[in-house]
């Protein structure tokens, strides 16, 4: 990213401590970052802890400096306002419009993106009156990313954990190189499908691929920097949670369909960048399959799996439902892809050359995005990420 003034907002919640590390690595990625605390959070973390972090002033009160007229130019001036975490409190005065405190005021004159990561406990995210305040931010235009799942302050556990900070500066780091206020996704249920299906022979072995997961992830964490509800279907990659994304971890080809269908029965989009196995073996060894002296081993029957892919696009769980295939290729790439484009029915397909040290595993991809209208869209080399807008582009434009 290029170098831009970025406000970190922090409300009240024992959360606050995470955001020093959203701050040092804005911070160390070259930003310029005023953080705006409320007078609660600096009972969480001092002043001079954020001071000493940002190397720039910190303060609560509109009054301090009042010849700068902080309460108006520092959201003026801002390329993104990022709080987190964001209680419910703050989410309540952010979207009545409150301004009783340097943050709220920033909210207000702000005309930059907006991203709020909230944290609080289970039943204060649930309640009514939080999902219909966030429903309102989102519907103005903020990108409010959904909490994560774990443990909570004491001996709680459930949804309104603060997202891993290195996550949440993932989304930032999308939304600033968008450059957009208006996130064009928001509204939306989109399904990602990422990873690769293992498929068990005995209890110790399985067929795979190499497949890492990453460009799917990159999906998942674009859509959400992008203001979609994202479910995210995982099949073994080991890879962190994308923040304010739902992940649906699964090992073999019929646990992706099962969670797949499910999801997409309510969603917008589906984008099937995982690798699923065509074929399974017919059976399932209960022990570990020995080696005899002198002897070849049995040859292994397979069966195929079921085609996620087609069924998804002949049986479109709502009307305008976008479908969107990868198709990893080594030869005849391009006369591969159109006809699995015409096979599978799908509106898109990403196609990919692959291979030992193509694609698999890489931070970086080209691609070929091929359209049932007969559009070609090349993807030149670069990061994944790029490939992921890119495709979230022309999902967005078919979904008017």
């Amino acid at each position: 990213m290029e170098k831009s003034k970025v406000v970190l907002g922090v409300s009240g919640g024992i959360a606050a401590y995470k955001a020093c590390e959203l701050l040092r690595r804005f911070t160390e990625s070259g930003h310029d970052v005023r953080v705006v605390p409320t007078a609660s959070a600096l009972n969480f973390v001092g002043a001079a802890t954020w001071s000493a972090l940002s190397g720039n002033p910190v303060s609560t009160e509109v009054w301090d400096a009042v010849h700068e007229v902080p309460h108006v130019r520092i959201g003026q001036h801002a390329d993104l306002v990022i709080v987190a975490p964001a209680t419910a409190d703050m989410l309540a005065k952010a979207a009545h419009g409150l301004a009783d405190d340097l943050l709220t005021n920033t909210l207000l004159t702000a005309r930059c993106p907006v991203v709020f990561a909230p944290a609080m406990h289970t039943e204060m995210w649930e309640h009514p009156a939080t999902q219909e305040n966030v429903a309102t931010l989102r519907g103005r235009g903020a990108v409010v990313i959904e909490p994560a799942v774990g443990r909570l302050t004491g001996v709680d556990t459930g949804k309104g954990r603060l997202p891993d900070p290195g996550e949440i500066f993932e989304v930032c780091r999308r939304v600033l190189a968008r450059g957009v206020s208006e996130p064009d996704l928001r509204g939306r249920h989109v399904v990602v499908s990422a990873g690769g299906t293992r498929e068990p022979l005995d209890p110790v072995r399985f067929l795979g691929n190499r497949s890492s997961g990453k460009q799917g992830y990159a999906l998942a964490r674009t859509a959400a920097a992008r203001g979609a509800r994202v479910t995210l279907v995982s099949a073994n990659a080991a890879l962190p949670d994308p923040a304010g994304v739902d992940v649906v971890p699964v090992g073999t080809a019929v646990q992706l369909r099962e969670a797949v269908l499910k999801a997409a029965a309510e969603a917008d989009a589906v984008v099937m960048a995982a690798a699923v196995a065509d074929f399974r073996p017919a059976v399932y060894a209960s022990g570990k399959i020995k080696k005899k002296d002198g002897k070849e081993p049995e040859p292994v029957a397979l069966v195929r799996n079921p085609d996620v892919l087609a069924e998804l696009s002949a049986e479109r769980a709502r009307p305008g439902q976008v479908v969107v295939g990868f198709a990893a290729e080594t030869d005849d790439v391009v006369a591969n892809g159109r006809a699995k484009l015409a096979r599978k029915g799908c509106d898109l397909l990403v196609v990919n050359e692959v291979g030992e040290r193509k694609t698999f595993g890489s931070e970086e991809n080209e691609a070929l995005i091929l359209g049932a209208d007969g559009s070609e869209t090349l993807v030149p080399h670069g990061p994944k990420e790029d490939l992921a807008d890119l495709v979230w582009d022309l999902v967005a434009a078919r979904l008017g």
